[in-house]
């Protein structure tokens, strides 16, 4: 199964919410902790992730271009430059199948309707007690 990208998180949380991940992030900032803010963190380290994968496999290439010689010096770069996208992509692999399986089991809810208008009615008094009762105590 081939893992969602930070740009399909961003889709589906704004689907989920309702509005642009731009305004959830602001939105969250007000707020106590919760799904939304969790959600957010996800993506944005998924995204993170994303970004260190593309410098370190850029870095590695230059490092290993065609032509160049490799000393002891540059083997320790090239290997430190493995390790690191090794890293990344373990850090978005896990992010990605965690943040998911969230999104799977979360799903939009339309918001409750309003409850039907009901008319005060006045409430009736109560029934007036006959002197008679009322004089003999």
């Amino acid at each position: 199964m081939p893992h969602l990208t930070s740009t399909e998180i961003a889709g589906r949380i704004e689907d989920l919410y309702g509005a642009p991940l731009a305004t959830l992030d602001a939105h969250v900032q007000d707020q106590p902790p919760g799904m939304l803010s969790a959600l957010l963190g996800m993506h944005h380290d998924l995204a993170f992730a994303e970004r260190s994968i593309a410098v370190h496999r850029d870095r590695l290439a230059q490092l290993v271009q065609p032509g160049q010689d490799i000393g002891g010096h540059e083997v320790s770069h090239v290997l430190d430059c493995a390790r690191r996208l090794v890293e990344a992509v373990a850090v978005r692999d896990i992010q990605a199948t965690t943040v998911s399986a969230v999104l799977q089991s979360l799903s939009r809810v339309s918001p409750p309707e309003p409850a039907p208008a009901t008319t005060a009615s006045a409430v009736p008094a109560p029934p007036a007690r006959p002197a008679s009762a009322t004089q003999g105590r």
